[in-house]
């Protein structure tokens, strides 16, 4: 397995991604990797590393690619309240400006780009914001999207417009949702809805909370990290891979 750093040319410019393969030269089924709010960094490479150690080809772009390349700012002690007040000054305007719209167009690059070098449709997974990205790009491209797993994601029930449970019908993949127990940015009163939206839309899902992960749980690089709740997101993650994408040829290269 290698992985190494790739550029995409966008409507808007060149987003700078990691890409991870098996290297043994053949196409494998393809998998698009959505960062958290922390940004492309080495903890992201190793997740998508280890995902494509069982036989996928894994995407991670840099989604704040109109800022500048990876990484923006270092990580900071998020247990430093001074650090991280800081920290989120700078992201949060970056965070909120990256639209459904911008989402969708720079997808359609990713896409490509996966169906040059892998095998379709593809899996989405997305960590924090990148679950409710992952979501956008489901819902914009239901015949090119066959999973999305969305781990400690808020943001999925806003009272805005282009509220991501509103397009719940246009999906077509299997979901899965991992909440984050006590996470304030999807409540319970927003799982709820998030669940009714899915049951009329019709979708197949899952929706499952980790009773006492915090959100953030499976970055291993901060201190919101869970070990347990993290072995879980990659089971349930690998499940529904092997489910729509990888089986049963993933079977044979775990």
């Amino acid at each position: 397995m290698s992985g190494h750093a790739i550029e995409i040319k966008t409507q808007d410019g060149v987003a700078d991604a990691y890409l991870a393969q098996p290297d043994d030269g053949e196409r494998y089924p393809a998998v698009l990797l959505i960062m958290d709010a922390l940004g492309l960094r080495p903890q992201i490479e190793r997740m998508a590393d280890r995902i494509a150690a069982r036989g996928f080809v894994v995407l991670a772009p840099n989604v704040f690619y109109r800022a500048g390349r990876a990484p923006l700012l270092p990580v900071p002690d998020l247990e430093d309240q001074a650090e991280r007040e800081a920290y989120f000054k700078v992201i949060m305007p970056l965070i909120v400006g990256l639209t459904r719209e911008l989402i969708v167009r720079d997808a359609s690059a990713y896409l490509e780009l996966l169906e040059e070098v892998g095998e379709g449709p593809v899996a989405i997974v997305g960590y924090c914001m990148g679950g409710r990205a992952g979501w956008h790009i489901a819902s914009a491209f239901p015949d090119r999207v066959a999973a999305l797993g969305a781990f400690h994601t808020g943001g999925l029930v806003t009272e805005d417009d282009d509220s991501p449970h509103l397009t719940a019908g246009r999906i077509t993949a299997e979901v899965y949702l991992g909440h984050a127990d006590n996470d304030q940015s999807m409540t319970p009163d927003n799982v709820a809805t998030i669940e009714s939206a899915l049951d009329e839309g019709g979708v197949r899902y899952r929706s499952e909370l980790y009773q006492g992960a915090a959100h953030g749980y499976t970055m291993a690089d901060t201190p919101m990290y869970g070990e347990s709740a993290a072995e879980r997101h990659f089971a349930e993650l690998f499940a529904l891979l092997d489910r729509t994408i990888g089986a049963p040829a993933a079977a044979g290269r775990a």
